[in-house]
């Protein structure tokens, strides 16, 4: 592949994923403007993105295992949890505190996947959690207090979520999110069949969450990761929880504390410092093993 092919596909992939965190970090704010319930909200919403996959996936969606059954439960409970969360506490509180997933994952992963604990991984574990705990002991007059414990839940869902699906094959992982959204789907519906029709600014709302905040959001995530470094992505998809609670104070007028702004500093730079030292250190070992290679060629 020339490099000129390779540059457009890489570009392609870094707009995908930053479009794809700019959508999804609308939810907050058109959660809050919202009247319904937050089960009315997820009704719509949930059926909605769903179509989105069976339009681009078709049967393949039909294509599942006991695991993957279990990961579109963990789903439906990971969208449930954000959206109560965020209809109880501050959206900075709600998007930060479900981001601490990361924490379980870091220390989940090397028990599944038999993998060594880096030092590096300890580290990040203990700086988040100091800013976790900031973030939560000091927020509790503008954040309801149910809601940041929802929203610490909403976190240990997305870690189960996370490993759950890497734990299955790549041919499963589409029905997952389907079958998630159909579940969460149908608990919302008795709620959705009892609420008022919604008005044409709320049904815009809602078509908007559904179609392009979830379920588009989620396609050009995939799209783009195939095309952009493991760290680039993970990189990019940290605009969520920055821009998340900038849209709530600009559209809403809801102001994050100074401890959930400290917090999530805290949060997303340690988060962010761990996988630019990881991209930077499998650089530098490609490098070692490349010319440990030249090296042992040459002497052959």
């Amino acid at each position: 592949m020339s490099a000129n092919s390779f540059i457009p596909k890489h570009l392609e992939g870094i707009f995908a994923i930053v479009l794809a965190a700019i959508l999804w970090s609308t939810g907050g704010v058109f959660v809050k403007l919202l009247p319904q319930n937050a089960y009315t909200i997820l009704s719509y919403r949930s059926i909605l993105a769903g179509s989105v996959f069976l339009l681009f996936f078709g049967k393949k969606l039909l294509k599942m295992n006991g695991r993957a059954w279990l990961n579109a439960a963990f789903y439906c409970l990971l969208v449930l949890s954000f959206v109560v969360a965020t209809k109880l506490t501050t959206a900075a509180n709600a998007i930060l505190l479900q981001y601490t997933g990361t924490i379980y994952v870091l220390l989940a992963e090397p028990y599944f996947f038999k993998l060594k604990m880096e030092r590096v991984n300890i580290v990040t574990i203990i700086v988040c959690a100091i800013g976790m705990l900031i973030l939560v002991s000091g927020d509790l007059s503008s954040g309801d207090m149910l809601g940041n414990l929802i929203a610490l839940g909403s976190g240990i869902l997305f870690a189960a979520l996370f490993i759950g699906q890497r734990l299955n094959a790549p041919e499963y992982q589409a029905g997952s999110i389907f079958w998630g959204n159909m579940m969460m789907g149908l608990i919302g519906l008795p709620f959705l069949l009892q609420s008022p029709l919604p008005t044409l600014p709320e049904a815009g709302m809602l078509a908007f969450l559904g179609i392009f905040q979830l379920g588009l959001g989620y396609l050009l995530f995939t799209y783009g990761l195939k095309r952009v470094l493991a760290i680039e992505g993970a990189l990019l998809a940290m605009l969520e929880p920055i821009l998340n609670p900038v849209w709530v104070l600009i559209f809403y007028g809801e102001k994050p504390s100074f401890a959930a702004v400290f917090g999530g500093i805290i949060i997303i730079f340690a988060l962010t410092a761990r996988i630019v030292w990881l991209g930077r250190h499998k650089r530098k070992l490609r490098s070692i093993q490349g010319s440990a290679r030249i090296l042992g060629t040459t002497k052959e």
